[in-house]
């Protein structure tokens, strides 16, 4: 209770200081800017620098101009707390970020030391939220809803009968591949194999001699994009032929790019597509009008900045004692959607469907049902 107290005066300090100094919001993005991830945080960065134009356009929040820092945390939990540390100094009264959990965790808790309100957009592993810091939200759902629609659907759909289980290790991916796991063993199955990969790893030709001994013919990985691109295009060329399966870590046309053909039928788990929101329209035509198509997480920044400035608004102020109130009571109108948080910061209402990769683009595998009639 006294840290809350020492770091709630020490926000309205720091924000009174930071009003009387500047004629800015200081506000930040951070993700993995550079390294395997950057994909997602090029995204993180296209979403939050449009937001941030916008609503300066619009007149900025509080009639301040909103200036943005992007940090970079290649998705490293010691450069994530580096880059936390920075920002801090620098006076970011909010950060949409981080990206990956392993980074936000750690994180999350140099923004609460020195209160400072934190929006990710993407990190859906259960503890960030469930550690009860008041200052951590997230727009993105969690690994125990997700991994419990994957679930559900393997089985309702009898897609596999024997799976294997990998996960990399990071608290996302390892988050992801269990909550899979106990709601798979909970509906009646048994994976055939649970097993770690290494993040970064190349060369999955020993992992696959074993999967094709165990004649798996669904393997669901806890994990990232590139990871899972590789081992699904190893299979194909060692002559195993069971599907994959993962998580929202898929949503980059990178994926494809790696696997080419061999991606074809991969499953994933996602929000519902935010491009096809009506709110969005304008927004998302904008960036395709760029040249760029706002995929995956690019849309979730853009609404976490979003977040922050209504919330603003209202309080009248960016002091997070003054934030938190609002953020807890308000419904937030973005480009995803409608937006209320529940008490420990985790969207009401937030859901999950099934995609299917498909000719080198993915669509929810509703649609891709209706096609194939």
């Amino acid at each position: 209770m006294r840290r809350l107290s020492v770091w709630l005066a020490g926000a309205a300090i720091a924000a009174l200081a930071v009003g009387s100094a500047s004629a800015e919001v200081p506000i930040a993005t951070v993700g993995p800017m550079t390294g395997q991830y950057a994909k997602f945080g090029e995204q993180m960065k296209r979403g939050a620098e449009m937001a941030v134009a916008d609503i300066n356009a619009a007149g900025g929040t509080l009639g301040e101009p909103l200036a943005l820092e992007v940090g970079d945390d290649a998705c490293d939990p010691k450069q994530a707390v580096a880059v936390a540390n920075q920002l801090v100094n620098k006076g970011v009264v909010f950060v949409a970020g981080h990206f990956c959990s392993g980074s936000s965790i750690p994180a999350s808790d140099v923004y609460a030391e020195e209160g400072v309100l934190m929006i990710s957009p993407a990190s859906t592993n259960p503890k960030l939220t469930d550690r009860g810091l008041p200052n951590v939200f997230r727009v993105a759902g969690r690994d125990d809803q997700q991994g419990q629609v994957a679930a559900d659907f393997v089985v309702d759909n009898k897609i596999g009968e024997r799976i294997a289980i990998l996960h990399d290790k990071t608290a996302y991916g390892k988050g992801l591949a269990d909550e899979f796991r106990k709601r798979l063993n909970e509906r009646g199955m048994k994976e055939v194999l649970y097993e770690a990969i290494t993040a970064g790893e190349k060369d999955f030709s020993a992992l696959i001699t074993k999967l094709k001994d165990l004649n798996v013919d669904l393997i669901y990985l806890g994990g990232y994009h590139t990871e899972a691109g590789l081992i699904i295009r190893q299979a194909r060329e060692q002559g195993l032929q069971a599907r994959l399966m993962s998580g929202d870590a898929l949503v980059t046309d990178e994926f494809w790019q790696i696997t080419g053909a061999a991606g074809e039928g991969t499953l994933m788990t996602f929000s519902p597509d935010p491009r096809k929101n009506p709110a969005a329209k304008e927004v998302v035509q904008r960036f395709l009008d760029q040249g760029y198509d706002p995929e995956g997480y690019t849309l979730y920044t853009y609404a976490a900045i979003q977040i922050f400035d209504q919330a603003a608004e209202k309080a009248g102020s960016t002091a997070l004692d003054k934030l938190l109130p609002v953020l807890h009571s308000t419904e937030f109108d973005t480009v995803i959607g409608k937006i209320k948080f529940d008490q420990k910061g985790d969207v009401l209402g937030s859901n999950y469907v099934v995609y299917i990769w498909t000719d080198g683009k993915y669509m929810e595998y509703s649609e891709y049902q209706q096609m194939a009639k």
